[in-house]
């Protein structure tokens, strides 16, 4: 029913930048939430930042305030802004959305995506 399309995780240098994009598709009435997670070992989930309605955004407590997230609602696409980027970020960038199919009766959904690498090295 909804599929997850993520990208911009690459290769770069440290104090590098660069955009993580997520774009969500089908047969939405209304995306409730988009947020990030990095994945770790053991297939656990550490949220980094969410955003949900009336621009609500929350971030994580491993956040160091280098990174930001907004969200385009017509094009159902979220992207995260990281500056300043340290080896210890790097890691696989997942995407979660929490869409509303229907609002009567209300019916619900949350969606991952396969992730992105991102990786920060010399």
């Amino acid at each position: 029913q909804v599929q997850l399309v993520e990208s911009g995780g690459c290769l770069v240098q440290p104090g590098g930048s660069l955009r993580l994009f997520c774009t969500a598709s089908g047969d939405i009435f209304e995306i409730k939430e988009m947020g990030w997670h990095r994945q770790a070992p053991g297939n656990q989930r550490e949220l980094f930042a969410t955003i949900a309605s009336a621009d609500n955004i929350k971030y994580g407590d491993s956040m160091t305030g280098r990174f930001t997230i907004s969200r385009d609602n017509a094009k159902n696409t979220k992207f995260h802004q990281m500056t300043n980027l340290r080896p210890e970020d790097t890691g696989v960038y997942v995407c979660m959305v929490a869409v509303l199919f229907r609002p009567h009766p209300p019916l619900y959904g949350d969606y991952w995506g396969q992730g992105t690498q991102v990786t920060v090295s010399s």
